[in-house]
């Protein structure tokens, strides 16, 4: 344990550069007293660690010295191999890099870890598209990324649910969700999410892009799922649902899929559960739960059981009932 927290001291350091006692004692979830034996040991074995005073001290590695790559126990190896994902390292056209930098990472590795890493890429592929759709075609995907590598600004047609608009945008890094790839940009000084495939023609700028200070592009992610979510679900259902409706309602959405979770065990005669459920909205709430009856009955609102048994009288008039 000791061990690989003192690499890992040596690889915060060799990449973030020079780091303050607590920076480092928080991210090891250590104190900083025993940061400070830690470092203590690094430098008795040779590890080259300075310390620099004031304000803005801290640790920091003499230049120019690297970290060898040992020390990975067998785990960690697995880690890396499982998280080369072939489909969207081409997407970006790194496809071949990932290849070569597997096949380095595989010579380097001790023959006990080379062994869990060739067991790792043998025995487990990881597919990011969801079932019953294809990737989106993102011909402008290369372009986005070079401009997100380079910091570059980017000069871009996108085409939004109401009209294609021009825009220029400072680039802050690229997402894969469920096979369809976003960019997190900033315009107006604001990060916002486009649909690379809602990209139709990119030009990469000369200008720099402008970084917003402490961005996170794993937190604004979060953040930016979980305003979507409570902004999309502005209504709800009540519903009885049968054991198979409650299968049948975790395939809605993640949002029901997490009530159902939660739900308690039937207390009523017919073994139906009784839920409420977030919907985006009374008309489209009723065309989801209308295919699920009869193992999913709407007990209420009003307004969208009416709104339910409206498309049932359609249908009756469409098929001649």
């Amino acid at each position: 344990m000791r061990a690989s927290r003192l690499l890992s001291i040596q690889m915060m350091l060799e990449t973030r550069g020079p780091m303050s006692a607590a920076s480092l004692a928080e991210a090891l979830e250590i104190s900083v007293r025993t940061l400070h034996r830690d470092i203590d040991q690094l430098t008795a074995a040779g590890v080259p660690i300075y310390a620099e005073r004031g304000r803005t001290g801290g640790f920091r590695l003499l230049d120019g010295w690297n970290t060898r790559l040992t020390g990975l126990t067998p785990s960690e190896a697995q880690v890396v191999f499982l998280s080369g994902l072939a489909g969207p390292a081409a997407d970006l056209g790194l496809d071949k890099p990932l290849q070569g930098a597997q096949l380095k990472l595989m010579t380097s590795l001790p023959e006990s870890s080379r062994t869990e890493a060739q067991k790792m890429q043998s025995r487990f592929h990881l597919d990011p598209v969801d079932w019953y759709r294809e990737a989106d075609a993102v011909p402008c995907l290369a372009i986005v990324a070079d401009a997100v590598w380079s910091d570059r600004q980017l000069s871009m047609s996108y085409e939004s649910w109401r009209d294609e608009v021009e825009r220029v945008v400072h680039p802050l890094g690229l997402v894969l969700k469920a096979g369809a790839w976003y960019l997190v940009a900033a315009a107006d000084g604001k990060p916002r999410t486009y649909r690379v495939s809602n990209v139709k023609h990119a030009a990469m700028l000369e200008q720099k892009a402008r970084r917003p200070k402490r961005f996170d592009l794993a937190r604004y992610w979060a953040e930016s799922v979980a305003r979507f979510e409570s902004e999309l679900y502005t209504d709800h259902a009540d519903v009885l649902a049968t054991l198979g409706g409650l299968k049948h309602l975790r395939y809605l959405s993640a949002a029901v899929a997490r009530v159902v979770a939660q739900a308690r065990p039937s207390r009523r005669r017919d073994g139906r559960v009784a839920l409420r459920i977030p919907v985006e909205s009374v008309e489209h709430g009723a065309g989801q739960l209308l295919r699920l009856a009869p193992e999913v009955e709407v007990t209420g609102p009003a307004r969208l059981r009416q709104a339910i048994v409206s498309r049932l009288r359609r249908v009756s008039a469409l098929y001649g009932c």
